[in-house]
C-alpha cells in the first residue's frame, strides 16, 4: 500500500492530510491543535495526528508533498520589488530577511522539521514540491464526482498565478490558462476587507456576510481600480494599491476614491459607507465568476465546473453561478483555501506523477470532508472527568431524543460528535446548535455565544429530502458552500415601513418561517446533511422535525470569535463553561450548564484575538 504525506504551511491555514492507495484517511488544519486561528507555522500536530491515525511512522510514509514551490515565489516576490522600484523598499527590508533565512530554502526547513517527528526518517528523495495552483485544482477534481471537468481556481496569489483554468479527465489534469500577480481577485477583495476594517485573510467572510446590508452604489468606482473584459478576465489599477510592495493592502488614492479612510477595527462603527462598500465589491465579484464560468464554459464545452481557492469560499458567488444554469453540475472543495492544498498536492502526486487509476465516487471522495479527530467514549468521560465536569451518559436514542427537546424549546446546544471536519465549515460535528424558528436566536447566537458582530448570518442544516420544500436550490449542499433563497412559500412579507428600513436596522424583521437562519435578502447558506454522510446529525435533525414540523436547524461552528473549532473534549467544555451555551452534547455524555461547579467559569474571550 502507497501513503503519501500532503503538506500546506508558511502563508496561512497550514495542514497535512494522507492518503493510501489514493483514498483520503486523514486530514486537519494546524490551527485546530495549537489555537492560533489561520495558524501558518509549520503543521507538527498535524502531521502528528494523519500519521497517528493512519497507523504510520514518518519513515514508513512513502512520498511526502509540499503545496507550492518556494523558489517560483521567491522569483515573484524579486521581480514585483524591481518592477516597482523603488517604491515598497521598507517591505522589502522587512521581508528579505525571512525569506533569505527560511523561505528560500524551504526544502532545508522542511527535512529539519520532518526529522523532528521520527529520527529514522533519513530519505530525503521522497520529498516532492507541487505548484500552488495545480495543488488546489487538483483539491477540487479529483475528490469530485466527475470523471471530466473543467476547474476555476482564484485565490490571493500562489506562485505566479492568481486565477488558473484547468481540465480534468480521469487521472489527468492540465492548467491551460493563468492571470498572474499582481492582478487578483482574491486581492481585490482582501482590499476592501482591509478597507472596511476586517481582518485580510480571516475576515473576507464578515465582508460578504455585511454585503446584503448595503446598496452596490460604489460599483463604478470599483471599476476604476479593476478593468473587466468580457469573457471575465481582469486587470487591476496599481496606483490604488499597496499589496504588491507596501505594508498594507491600499493607498492614499484609494481612500480618496472612496471618500474615507480605512475603517479602524473595534475603534470606529460600522456604518452605512461599509455595508455599502460590501455590497460593491461582492456585486463586482460576481460579475467576474459569472463572466468566467460563462466563457470557459464556452471554450471547453463540459458541463461540470470544480471549484477552488480562496474565491471559492464566497457561497454567495456560487450560489449565483448555480443560478445561471452555466454548468450542469459544480463541485466545490469544501477545504478551497490553502488548507485544501496540503490534499491537492498530494493526489495530483498520486494521479498525475504516478499515473494511477482513478475511480469515480458518485458522491465524492471527501467522506462528508469528516477527516480530523475523534475520540472514543472513554476517553471522552476521563477527559471530562479530570476536568471537574458534572455530566450523565445516554443510550444513543435517548441522547437524540433529549437534545431535540432541548434545541425545540430554545435552548443552545454545544454538539461533539465524531471526527472533526476538514476546512472552515463545521458541519455538524463540531457545531452549536439552535432552532431556526426563533425571531431572537440570532442576535442572542451572536452577542452571548459566539461573542461576535450582530449582523452575521447563521446556516441551516436540512434534511436533504426536505431542501425543495424550503429553498430554490435542487442540488445537495453538504459542505455549506452554496447561498440560495429561501421559497417563496416559508417568506414573510414586509411592510412597506419595513422595507424603508436601512442597514443594520433590517436585522430585526421577521423575514420567513426559520428567522434566525434567513439573511436580510431572504437568502441562506445552506447545508444539506444525509444519512450516509453523517447519521447522528441527521437523525437528530429527523426527531427536531417529528417534534416541530421543521426539518432545519441552525449550525454553526463550536468556537467563539477569533477561537479556531474546538478540537478536544476539554476545549469543548472550556467553551462551554465560557459562553452562555446552555447544554453541552458530547459522544454519549450531556451537561447541564446550571450543573456546573461555577467556580470551572472563566473569562474566556480574552484568551483569543479578535479576528
Amino acid at each position: 500500500m502507497t501513503s503519501i504525506l500532503g503538506i500546506s504551511a508558511f502563508y496561512h491555514d497550514s495542514a497535512a492530510c494522507i492518503l493510501k492507495d489514493g483514498k483520503i484517511i486523514a486530514a486537519a488544519q494546524e490551527e485546530r491543535f495549537t489555537r492560533l486561528k489561520h495558524d501558518s507555522s509549520y503543521p507538527y500536530h498535524a502531521i502528528e495526528f494523519v500519521l497517528k491515525y493512519s497507523k504510520l511512522k514518518l519513515h514508513e510514509v512513502d512520498h511526502i508533498v509540499f503545496f507550492e514551490k518556494p523558489f517560483l515565489k521567491f522569483e515573484r516576490l524579486l521581480e514585483t520589488y524591481v518592477a516597482f522600484a523603488p517604491r515598497g523598499f521598507l517591505s522589502f527590508s522587512k521581508a528579505m530577511p525571512i525569506w533569505i533565512k527560511e523561505k528560500l530554502f524551504q526544502k532545508n526547513l522542511l527535512i529539519k522539521k520532518l526529522k523532528s517527528h521520527d529520527k529514522f526518517f533519513k530519505d530525503i528523495n521522497k520529498i516532492f514540491f507541487s505548484d500552488h495552483h495545480l495543488s488546489h485544482a487538483s483539491s477540487a477534481f479529483f475528490p469530485s464526482p466527475f470523471d471530466e471537468a473543467i476547474i476555476l481556481t482564484a485565490d490571493g496569489v500562489g506562485e505566479w498565478a492568481t486565477t488558473t483554468v484547468a481540465i480534468g479527465r480521469g487521472n489527468k489534469l492540465e492548467v491551460k490558462k493563468e492571470i498572474h500577480f499582481p492582478h487578483s481577485l482574491g486581492l481585490l477583495y482582501s482590499a476592501f476587507t482591509y478597507y472596511t476594517g476586517f481582518k485580510v485573510n480571516s475576515g473576507e467572510y464578515k465582508l460578504m456576510g455585511l454585503a446584503p446590508y448595503g446598496r452596490p452604489i460604489y460599483v463604478d468606482k470599483i471599476k476604476k481600480l479593476v478593468d473587466i473584459k468580457r469573457d471575465g478576465t481582469f486587470r487591476l489599477d496599481q496606483k490604488y494599491f499597496n499589496y504588491a510592495t507596501g505594508l498594507t493592502m491600499t493607498n492614499e488614492k484609494f481612500h480618496s476614491l472612496f471618500g474615507q479612510k480605512p475603517r479602524v477595527p473595534d475603534k470606529d462603527e460600522i456604518n452605512e459607507f461599509h455595508m455599502d462598500i460590501a455590497a460593491s465589491i461582492q456585486n463586482v465579484t460576481e460579475e467576474i465568476m459569472i463572466k468566467l464560468a460563462k466563457s470557459i464554459k464556452e471554450e471547453y464545452g463540459l458541463n461540470n465546473l470544480c471549484l477552488a481557492g480562496g474565491v471559492a469560499l464566497n457561497c454567495v458567488a456560487n450560489g449565483k453561478i448555480l443560478k445561471e444554469k452555466i454548468f450542469k453540475n459544480i463541485w466545490i472543495q469544501p477545504a478551497a483555501g490553502d488548507a485544501g492544498g496540503s490534499l491537492g498536492a498530494a493526489l495530483a502526486l498520486w494521479y498525475i506523477e504516478k499515473n494511477n487509476t482513478r475511480k469515480l465516487n458518485l458522491n465524492d471522495e471527501m467522506r462528508g470532508s469528516y477527516l480530523g479527530t475523534e475520540y472514543k467514549q472513554e476517553e471522552i468521560e476521563n477527559q471530562l472527568k479530570t476536568i471537574g465536569a458534572n455530566f450523565k451518559v445516554y443510550k444513543y436514542k435517548d441522547l437524540i431524543e433529549i437534545t431535540s427537546k432541548f434545541i425545540s424549546n430554545q435552548k443552545v446546544v454545544g454538539w461533539f460528535q465524531g471526527r472533526m471536519e476538514f476546512g472552515p465549515r463545521a458541519l455538524g460535528a463540531r457545531s452549536i446548535l439552535a432552532d431556526p424558528r426563533s425571531e431572537k436566536m440570532q442576535k442572542s447566537l451572536n452577542l452571548k455565544v459566539k461573542y461576535r458582530e450582530s449582523f452575521r448570518p447563521f446556516a441551516p442544516s436540512i434534511l436533504k429530502e426536505d431542501l425543495t420544500d424550503w429553498f430554490d436550490l435542487d442540488v445537495e449542499s453538504p459542505y455549506m458552500l452554496i447561498v440560495a433563497d429561501v421559497l417563496n412559500k416559508r417568506k414573510i412579507e414586509m411592510s412597506q415601513d419595513q422595507k424603508e428600513l436601512f442597514g443594520i436596522k433590517k436585522l430585526n424583521v421577521k423575514r420567513s418561517e426559520i428567522p434566525a437562519v434567513t439573511h436580510v435578502d431572504y437568502s441562506a447558506r445552506i447545508q444539506t446533511v444525509s444519512k450516509e454522510t453523517n447519521k447522528t446529525f441527521y437523525d437528530l435533525i429527523l426527531k427536531f422535525k417529528e417534534k416541530t414540523g421543521c426539518p432545519i436547524i441552525i449550525n454553526t461552528s463550536f468556537n467563539i470569535r477569533g477561537e479556531p473549532i474546538v478540537n478536544t473534549p476539554k476545549e469543548a467544555f472550556n467553551c462551554f463553561m465560557g459562553t452562555e451555551l446552555d447544554y453541552l452534547i458530547i459522544g454519549n455524555c450531556i451537561l447541564d450548564k446550571k450543573e456546573q461547579n461555577p467556580d470551572l467559569k472563566r473569562n474566556y474571550r480574552d484568551n483569543f484575538k479578535l479576528d
